[in-house]
Parts: C-alpha cells; sequence; structure tokens
C-alpha cells in the first residue's frame, strides 16, 4: 500500500506561481515513476507532468516551459513548480504514482488562478 499526501494548493492570480508537494508512504520504499494530473471542470483527468526513475521527464504540451517536476528520491516526494499561471490551470491537482500492482492517487489539491 502507498499513501499519498498533497500540499501546496491555493488561489493565485494569473500570472503567479505555486509549488505544489507530494509525500509518498507505505509498504512500498522505490518507485520508478511519480507525477501530477489534474482535474479541471468539466474536464477529464489528464496527465501534467511525469518524472521516471532515469530522470525522463514527460510534460503536457499546455504547460510545458511553464511547470517543472522534480523529486526527492530518498523522501519519496514530488514537486511542481508551476510559473507563469494562467485561468485554465484552474483544477484539482493529484500526485500519482504508478507501480507494478497498482496506480496510486492522492486525494488531490486545489489550484485556483483568477484572471
Amino acid at each position: 500500500q502507498v499513501q499519498l499526501v498533497e500540499s501546496g494548493g491555493g488561489l493565485v492570480q494569473a500570472g503567479g506561481s505555486l509549488r505544489l508537494s507530494c509525500a509518498a508512504s507505505g509498504s512500498i520504499v522505490r518507485f520508478d515513476a511519480m507525477g501530477w494530473y489534474r482535474q479541471g471542470p468539466g474536464r477529464q483527468r489528464e496527465l501534467v507532468a511525469l518524472i521516471r526513475g532515469g530522470g525522463q521527464i514527460n510534460y503536457d504540451d499546455s504547460v510545458a516551459g511553464r511547470f517543472s517536476i522534480s523529486r526527492h528520491k530518498i523522501k519519496n516526494e514530488v514537486y511542481l513548480q508551476m510559473n507563469d499561471l494562467k485561468p485554465e490551470d484552474t483544477a484539482v491537482y493529484y500526485c500519482y504514482v504508478p507501480t507494478r500492482g497498482s496506480n496510486y492517487w492522492g486525494q488531490g489539491t486545489q489550484v485556483t488562478v483568477s484572471s
């Protein structure tokens, strides 16, 4: 079992920045990949960014150049630095960890960007 706890969401004006954090704990102590998804109002959940054990990173085109994902392998934490936020970034952001057995999700943290 894996527990994921996110923090760092909130309300920010367009052009502002936020940093999300996610701490993983549980019986699995090593993860190959960690990432972030989001689900905006009336939209499907979508991948925002993923970082793999070898350092490979993928970003959704809508956030590339504005968001940056990083991780602390020993602490089992993953972070999402979000800059130049836009109203369309408003969503619930979920921490995500895929494993061989299951995919794990955090409870979600709300990010609201006002225009």
